[in-house]
């Protein structure tokens, strides 16, 4: 008996005899780059720095799309977005579909979801135990899932998901960071730093909030916790959200596990939003479900391997009528490959189109205007407005993906080999590109269009 149970405490990563508790924290629009454990300079993210210490730093987690509905649908099914319906923002994961709650609950589980988990109000859809406080930028969720915490009676083993708000747009109204430059895919105008300055205010709100919940979930759940911290997708700038550059699908991830993820470990390994569901029903005890599109990295968290994905792929459908731009991407280690699918339409979000005034983000007003006379400007408005058919980009040299490669004879095997890896993983998923876009019903009928 004592070999089996060492046999089965080896496989799973997890004592028999205890289940672990299991809390998520996700951020709501969040750069890696804004993140100290990532390189981030401008603002303190002091727990942030502390669950790195405590845990292990992922350097290359992705989300499965730069938009929130089919981010946090792809987290809960541990299917890319294609195959789980969740393409355009607002829109929701097929009903019939088994979600990250139920599994949890064949485990024995006690299931909550306080504050943005899924897209606001859909997460009743997901059968959550119970589910609250989840009404936009309800800003009140992270001290009420304090509170809740110390006010916890049941004795099963706890699965707590917590969404901040911060930092998604509305950002503070006066700043109390000041950005020092902004980043190479943008134009630098005072509006941009303003800009900057009052989104780096809501990053340190949301540095904020994690260690609330850090603090808390140590206190009363102890150290037989997975504590996981990550991020929908980058913040709401040019090339960010709702783009498959980096900035928009490279996502911050910290997790920490006393006793089992060796403290101040940082990872390479390459991991998607689609594993965590698996990941962490192993990490539980139980076992990964056949046929969704994640993979569990259980081996990577604890460990015993360095190495998970080759490639992650990405897409972007769009928000309604609004931020309608379809993407697919593939990404490996050092290479990216960028498939816009309508490359004669024009690109635009609610940055600027959108009614931003109000929120201090109409700064690319000032983009435009220095356009005018700047040519780097005009050439950041045009390549925002317009992109080509593809694009190649080499992450490992170029991270901000300012050099479009495609053209390049040098790189024509890179980008065959990327190109048909897309064009295999679109037909597995019964992606028809542009037609399947089109034939895509409208998540909002009823919504003013824009």
């Amino acid at each position: 008996m004592r070999i089996l149970l060492a046999l089965l405490c080896f496989s799973t990563g997890v004592a028999a005899a205890e289940k672990p508790n299991v809390v998520v924290f996700l951020a709501d629009d969040l750069s890696r780059a804004d993140c100290s454990p990532f390189g981030g300079t401008e603002v303190p993210t002091p727990n942030m720095a502390r669950l790195a210490k405590d845990g292990k730093t992922f350097t290359n987690a992705f989300v499965a799309s730069p938009s929130c509905a089919p981010s946090r649908a792809a987290l809960l099914t541990g299917l890319d977005p294609m195959r789980n319906g969740s393409m355009l923002n607002h829109s929701r994961p097929q009903a019939t579909l088994k979600k990250w709650p139920a599994y949890f609950k064949d485990l024995g589980y006690q299931t909550v979801a306080i504050g943005k988990v899924a897209h606001y109000a859909q997460v009743t859809e997901y059968g959550f135990d119970q589910a609250r406080h989840y009404t936009y930028h309800d800003d009140v969720c992270v001290a009420e899932a304090v509170k809740w915490l110390g006010e916890r009676k049941s004795t099963k083993p706890l699965c707590l998901l917590v969404g901040t708000n911060w930092p998604h747009v509305p950002w503070p109204k006066e700043a109390t960071v000041t950005a020092n430059g902004v980043p190479p895919t943008l134009v630098d105008t005072k509006q941009t730093r303003d800009a900057r300055g009052k989104y780096l205010t809501a990053v340190a709100n949301c540095d904020r909030d994690l260690g609330l919940v850090y603090d808390t979930a140590k206190k009363h759940l102890g150290d037989n916790t997975l504590f996981l911290f990550t991020s929908d997708h980058g913040s709401q700038f040019p090339f960010g959200k709702w783009n498959c550059y980096d900035a928009g699908v490279r996502t911050p991830m910290l997790a920490v596990w006393p006793g089992k993820i060796a403290a101040g470990s940082t990872t390479n390994a390459m991991v998607s939003w689609i594993d965590l569901l698996p990941t962490l029903l192993t990490a539980a005890g139980g076992t990964a479900p056949e046929g969704i599109s994640g993979q569990s990295f259980l081996d990577v968290l604890v460990g015993r391997k360095d190495q998970h994905r080759d490639k992650v792929f990405l897409t972007h459908s769009g928000d309604g009528k609004m931020n309608q731009y379809p993407i697919r991407a593939v990404r490996t280690a050092d290479w990216k490959y960028i498939r816009n699918l309508d490359p004669t339409g024009e690109h635009h979000t609610h940055v600027d189109k959108g009614n931003e005034g109000a929120d201090g983000r109409n700064y690319f007003d000032s983009w435009a205007e220095k356009a005018k006379t700047d040519p780097a400007a005009a050439a950041v408005v045009k390549r925002y407005h317009t992109r080509p058919a593809e694009e190649l980009y080499d992450v490992s040299a170029d991270p901000w993906e300012l050099k479009n490669l495609a053209a390049d004879p040098a790189h024509a095997k890179q980008l065959a080999s990327l190109r048909a890896g897309l064009d295999a993983w679109m037909k597995a998923n019964g992606d028809e590109g542009l037609k399947t876009e089109k034939a895509l019903p409208d998540p909002r009928p009823n919504a003013k269009k824009d």
